[in-house]
């Protein structure tokens, strides 16, 4: 799977400048990417246009070579909000996209443990949504995104409305379900340090000019450590960056 990204812009019609502007990149099968860059930088644009939710301006989106041009199963995508259905219950949730899909119930069931078991709610699958925790949520969500096996996941700061600990706890198991099916993966942060934690490149971009001012490759061995002084530099190069982007 290769998803390249080709010239991209995006202006919207109430808008005198573009969000997006001139963006190339090319992000290679089980390839874990990060986005970053302050607020209004066209993070969350990129994705929804890779998601086939927008429609480019300019440029293109290509998934192995066929351009996007609408939402599809090889593409699943996990939100900031989970956006789960509170009438049903944890399974259900799960099972949801895979009825819609008009997959076997039996198959339906497998797959669905299987995730869940790999999210870790295995004991909570008949839950229903409003009895589990925020953390729970997302990590039903999580597993709902993971369960069509796409080919490409993108997350839009799935954990950035939970609290610290919940969030360095699910940033932990999303690096170690990473590692078991390796999928790849487009994961939009605020937090420069989730980035250098997750990532084995950070995409930067600049709200200034809604392209891309820098791609760092974080050549680190697994698992990382924030505190070691090879991940502290990181950090700094691209907090500096970041920061730098906004004040020009």
């Amino acid at each position: 799977m290769s998803l390249v990204i080709n010239n991209l812009s995006k202006r919207f019609d109430n808008s005198e400048k573009s969000t997006l502007n001139n963006v190339s990149l090319d992000i290679q099968t089980g390839e874990f990417v990060c986005i970053v860059g302050a607020s209004g930088c066209g993070k969350t644009t990129l994705l929804n246009l890779i998601a086939g939710l927008e429609t480019p301006t300019e440029g293109e989106v290509l998934v192995d070579g066929v351009k996007v041009t609408k939402p599809g199963a090889d593409r699943a995508v996990m939100f900031q909000e989970h956006g789960l259905y509170p009438w049903m219950n944890v399974l259900e949730n799960v099972t949801f996209p895979l009825k819609l899909a008009k997959i076997p119930k039996e198959e339906q069931e497998k797959r669905a443990n299987y995730y869940l078991e790999m999210v870790g709610l295995s004991e909570y699958k008949n839950y229903p949504i409003h009895q589990i925790s925020g953390g729970m949520k997302q990590r039903t969500a999580l597993a709902r995104a993971l369960v069509m096996d796409s080919k490409v996941l993108l997350m839009d700061e799935p954990f950035s409305a939970l609290d610290k600990q919940t969030s360095n706890q699910l940033r932990e198991e999303l690096q170690r379900i990473w590692l078991e099916t390796h999928k790849t993966i487009v994961f939009i942060t605020h937090s420069v340090e989730e980035s250098v934690y997750l990532a084995d490149k950070v995409v930067v971009l600049s709200p200034k000019t809604g392209s891309i001012c820098d791609i760092v490759n974080i050549d680190l061995e697994r698992p990382r450590h924030v505190y070691s002084s090879e991940f502290v530099e990181f950090r700094h190069k691209i907090l500096d960056e970041v920061k730098g982007e906004n004040l020009l």
